[in-house]
């Protein structure tokens, strides 16, 4: 093939590239005009980032404070022997329930049995030594209204006569002081309660009055009482800034292993000062606790519902990012982007956070999906959340 031949060719070629050229870019257009409506900057919700929103609406909920507290009994009483001697028996079961009166110790009788019948004998000998003196008073009284006896002798036979019936005053008491001795050699409950271990074993030597006297103790169980402190931050966020025992306060309690004591209480005491050294109100709950469930030493938590607060969020806490310097939530505008906006918390309500300030009515919170979300962001809001209610007063 001569050159001449190859040129016109090559010419005809070079103008075939114009019109490839053409036919791809109007192919492209019309890709373009197809899916333009599709594209992030048409639809940004169609693109975003999915998550769950709810809407903001006020709530009521209750002001519940929360303390560690202890349960003592609300009567502690030291059983003490009231009479010396040797201790010969124990009557009970350590760490059983008594009842009030219930023998519990038996202390050697017999001492104290031969007081006894030493008193009555006494008393038997005064008695009849009164009659005596009585008879010759009336005897002689006679004698004197007929002047066969002088004054001296009548007043000798009245004064002894009035010291006869002292006498036997005082037989009739050393009687009865001898009978009620005796009775304590069987030492008995003073209240229902449960009683401690012994103090003194059998065999012992227990002197009233003296620190051997103490033989074991009983704890007062039904009803019981927990004893517990505010400190001064929960304090505030009451109306008055402390409690008053006189005022309905519901109080509940959660058992050592997180279960609820399903029997309410109330406030008996709170102090009417602030602690000075701790910053805190001592106050005093009462329970009634007949299955003996609650036992002195024990610590449970304390739940105190002391009234009500209104206009306020509840945001579930997956949803509250907590930085070094605030708490976070994302919140969703009108073009569906998330913006952070600082919040002030309260309390745990359940599972929610209480949030007092930061958000208004309306507002979006963003609930998920958190990681992947910045400012700026486009979220792609799912159904929005049912706004939960408050959290309902503690079950009857």
């Amino acid at each position: 093939m001569s050159f001449a031949h190859a040129r016109p060719e090559f010419s005809g070629g070079y103008r075939l590239v114009p019109s490839l050229a053409a036919l791809l870019a109007a192919t492209l257009l019309a890709g373009c005009e197809q899916g333009g409506a599709n594209t992030p900057a048409s639809n940004p919700a169609a693109a975003g980032i999915p998550a769950r929103v709810l809407q903001m609406a006020p709530q009521r909920v209750p002001i519940v404070l929360e303390a560690v507290g202890q349960v003592q009994g609300s009567k502690e009483v030291e059983v003490r022997a009231r009479v010396s001697g040797i201790l010969l028996k124990r009557l009970y079961n350590e760490g059983d329930f008594v009842h009030e009166g219930s023998s519990l110790f038996q202390i050697d009788p017999v001492p104290y049995q031969i007081a006894l019948e030493q008193a009555k004998a006494q008393m038997a000998q005064e008695r009849a030594r009164q009659e005596q003196t009585r008879r010759e008073a009336s005897r002689l009284k006679k004698l004197a209204d007929e002047k066969a006896i002088s004054q001296k002798e009548f007043d000798d036979a009245t004064s002894a006569q009035k010291l006869s019936d002292a006498t036997l005053q005082s037989a009739e008491a050393n009687l009865h002081q001898a009978e009620l001795n005796l009775s304590y050699t069987r030492v008995t409950a003073p209240v229902s309660g449960v009683a401690g271990r012994m103090a003194r074993s059998e065999g012992s030597l227990v002197t009233a009055g003296q620190d051997s006297s103490l033989l074991t103790t009983i704890n007062q169980v039904n009803p019981i009482w927990i004893r517990f402190s505010l400190s001064g931050s929960d304090l505030a966020k009451l109306p008055d800034k402390r409690l008053d025992h006189i005022k309905s306060v519901e109080v509940r309690l959660a058992l050592p292993d997180g279960s609820p004591y399903p029997l309410k209480g109330r406030l008996n005491f709170a102090a009417t000062q602030i602690d000075p050294r701790l910053a805190t109100q001592e106050l005093r709950a009462e329970f009634s606790n007949p299955g003996v469930r609650l036992l002195p030493g024990q610590f449970v938590r304390v739940q105190v519902a002391a009234g009500e607060r209104d206009n306020v969020f509840l945001v579930p806490q997956t949803a509250v990012i907590q930085t070094e310097k605030a708490f976070l939530v994302f919140t969703l505008d009108n073009e569906s982007k998330a913006a952070s906006r600082p919040v002030q918390v309260g309390d745990w309500i359940g599972s929610d956070w209480m949030i007092l300030g930061g958000l208004n009515p309306g507002d979006r919170v963003i609930l998920d999906n958190l990681l992947k979300i910045r400012p700026g962001a486009v979220v792609s809001p799912q159904a929005p959340a049912e706004a939960k209610a408050a959290a309902a007063p503690a079950a009857k």
